[in-house]
């Protein structure tokens, strides 16, 4: 696996945003899929980034271990499962021009939900999270589009905000749920030969970067409050879906 300067310097920016985004920021890996694609190709790129992911979940789960709300995690398990079995299935078959068009339009979907359920009165803000079908819908959307293209993060943070959780308990559970989902992809990306000993190798080396990234994720989670961080997470959701439908 012969790697260019560009394609190195890439892939250094995308590490150190993986480890920023795994305990700082969710919503700061915006540009880490379409870095990788842009180096490696959409499909080899998967295979690339996800050891680089789940190496930088161990610093989510060891900072954030403590805050994670199980029972979330617990009602989403069967439905995530179903969204990666689905994802795998179609992994060989779907375009990815088509799979962007239909990302963008879901993610942007889900912000102006999020915003309609905290600013257009009670019922949605009541009502919504408690539906056994809205967890059920998500949690299949996120095991599916992580699965294909590791983009999952946008409808877990909006998923999340709509649980009402503070942003240790976000973050608890997000880090969790990331290294859960990835450590089960992996033997499924072997198997479709998108991990090799070569990528394996490649990203043994992006592994200081990535501890770079979640030192300074650890400062910058510590100094944020609780609003700006909501806002974040929902304005980096809607620039990733805008980027997926530009692009």
């Amino acid at each position: 696996m012969e790697i260019t300067l560009a394609q190195f310097i890439q892939a250094a920016i995308a590490a150190f945003l993986v480890g920023f985004s795994k305990t700082g920021l969710p919503g700061a890996g915006i540009m880490i899929v379409p870095l990788m694609a842009a180096a490696f190709g959409a499909k080899p790129s998967v295979g690339v980034l996800l050891p680089m992911l789940f190496f930088g979940d161990f610093f989510g789960v060891g900072y954030h271990r403590r805050s994670a709300d199980w029972r979330i995690l617990v009602r989403l398990a069967p439905w995530v499962l179903a969204g990666i079995g689905v994802g795998y299935v179609a992994l060989d078959s779907i375009g990815s021009a088509d799979l962007k068009t239909i990302f963008g339009v879901l993610v942007l979907s889900l912000v102006a939900l999020q915003f309609a359920r905290q600013y257009g009165g009670t019922w949605l803000e009541e009502h919504l999270p408690r539906q056994w079908w809205f967890s059920a819908t998500m949690g299949v959307l996120a095991g599916f589009t992580t699965m294909i293209g590791n983009v999952a993060g946008p409808i877990m943070g909006i998923y999340l905000l709509s649980m009402g959780l503070d942003k240790h308990a976000f973050m608890g559970t997000a880090a969790w749920f990331y290294m859960m989902v990835n450590a089960i992809k992996i033997p499924l990306n072997i198997n479709l030969g998108l991990i090799t000993p070569q990528t394996a190798f490649f990203d043994l080396k992006m592994t200081p970067i990535i501890i770079v990234g979640a030192i300074a994720g650890i400062f910058a989670f510590r100094v944020i409050s609780q609003k700006w961080f909501n806002r974040i997470v929902l304005a980096l959701a809607a620039a990733a879906a805008l980027r997926l439908l530009i692009s």
